[in-house]
């Protein structure tokens, strides 16, 4: 399929390491498209929800969810708008999920690249799009959880299948808050190895 002929040089590399990474299972392209945009999602999605720990957990899961469906890719568009819009879906989806109103819904919201895009929430109840999503979210983390240390398993179950918070997994597990984040926060390192390692991980 050929590519979109007004990409820049840019979205023509992003391009051609999609394509290393579909065909080779090419680790070093994963890990680049990975280190291109990571900085610039979790910034945007930090701007929606206003709280670093579950901007840490949502772009782990826009990336998750992108390298899981990287063959529907269409180079009409450039990589990165596929890639933002994936990881802004996916914040709605929790935004609407946990009812949150810290962002005005009618301000657009800035790309790495300075485009805007508007956010539109239409409903409390999801609609049969975003279920699937949500479905995709729990499977891909059942399949990357049995990878995972031990010692970080029991964690990852708590936050992400028992959406506890990081206080209260604290007094659930009864250790200090500090040691939670600090864990977690190694558990998400791995999630992102793991997740940018393996093509056939889906």
């Amino acid at each position: 399929m050929e590519i979109n002929p007004n990409f820049s040089p840019r979205a023509k590399e992003d391009y051609q390491l999609v394509q290393m990474a579909l065909e080779n299972g090419d680790q070093q392209a994963y890990a680049e498209l990975m280190s291109r945009y990571r900085d610039s999602i979790y910034f945007m999605i930090l701007k929606m929800v206003h709280n670093r720990d579950d901007a840490d957990d949502l772009t782990i899961e826009a990336f998750g969810k992108a390298f899981a469906n990287l063959s529907k890719y269409s180079p009409d568009f450039a990589f990165s708008t596929w890639l933002f819009k994936i990881a802004m879906n996916n914040c709605i989806d929790f935004i609407r999920k946990k009812r949150l109103e810290t962002f005005s819904i009618d301000e657009p919201v800035s790309s790495d690249k300075g485009d805007e895009m508007t956010i539109d929430l239409k409903a409390n109840v999801l609609d049969p799009e975003e279920k699937y999503i949500k479905e995709q979210r729990k499977r891909l983390m059942h399949s990357v959880l049995d990878k995972v240390n031990p010692k970080y398993k029991h964690l990852i179950q708590l936050r992400y299948f028992e959406e506890l918070s990081y206080e209260e997994i604290a007094e659930r597990l009864e250790v200090p808050l500090g040691t939670v984040k600090a864990q977690l926060f190694r558990a998400k390192e791995l999630l992102f190895n793991i997740l940018r390692k393996s093509k056939d991980r889906y």
